[in-house]
Parts: C-alpha cells; structure tokens; sequence
C-alpha cells in the first residue's frame, strides 16, 4: 500500500477520532453533572428513567474509547462498529424525544464512520500491522 493512502486515511478519520476523544474527554471528569443532564434531558421519553441513567455513565467511557482508538489505529473495524451502535443509540433516544435537529448530527456521525468501514480494506497495511 502506497504511503499517501495510508496518510490520507488518517487524516480523514482524524477529525472523527478527536471529537469522540474530546467528547469523551470534556465528560468524564463531571460524569455525574453529565448524567443528570442527560436524564433531565431525557425527562419526556418513554424509555425508563434507570435505562437512560446507566447509558449516561457508559457513554462518555464509549465515546473517549473510540476516539482514543481510532487516533491510535487500533482495533479500527471493531471501534468503528461499537461507534455505530453508540450513534444509533443516540438516533434512538433522540426519536423519543422528538428531537429531529439533534438526529441530522448522529446520522452524519453514521455515514462519516461507515465511509471509514468501507475505505479500510484499503489501508488495512496500515499502522496497525
């Protein structure tokens, strides 16, 4: 694999990893004020009040891992997987809500990390040999 395909897939990724890293970066030293924003954020769902708080304890640790290996090259197909199902999650949670605006965010976040997916079989001699 030529060297600029893997330099160009890492800088296409890099914009990706540090707004998961950031995210999960910002979060994690006020985990607990980040929870119950989000359950107060949350207060108009269906879903039970217990669900959304034990998602808003994982997320910030989801959110700071996918971005941490996704900059790192590690383990990209699988992190690139749990990022979707993170993304979905939110999507979903956003729908109970009625929170449309919120929804176009996730769903760029889905493409952006399903275009990585379908761009690895290219770089898959990358860093992560």
């Amino acid at each position: 694999m030529k060297q600029p395909t893997k330099l160009a897939y890492f800088f296409i990724k890099l914009p990706l990893a540090l707004s998961m890293l950031g995210h999960g970066l910002v979060r994690l030293p006020k985990l607990q004020g980040f929870s119950q924003w989000m359950v107060t954020f949350m207060e108009k769902s269906y879903l039970p009040r217990f669900m959304v708080m034990g998602f808003s304890y994982v997320v910030p640790f989801v959110e700071l891992l996918v971005g941490a290996f996704l900059l790192l090259g590690i383990f990209t197909v699988p992190i690139l997987y749990v990022g979707l199902v993170l993304v979905a999650l939110f999507a979903f949670g956003n729908t109970t809500i009625e929170n449309w605006d919120s929804i176009t965010s996730e769903l760029l976040h889905g493409a952006y990390m399903t275009l990585l997916l379908l761009l690895y079989p290219n770089v898959k001699e990358s860093i992560e040999k």
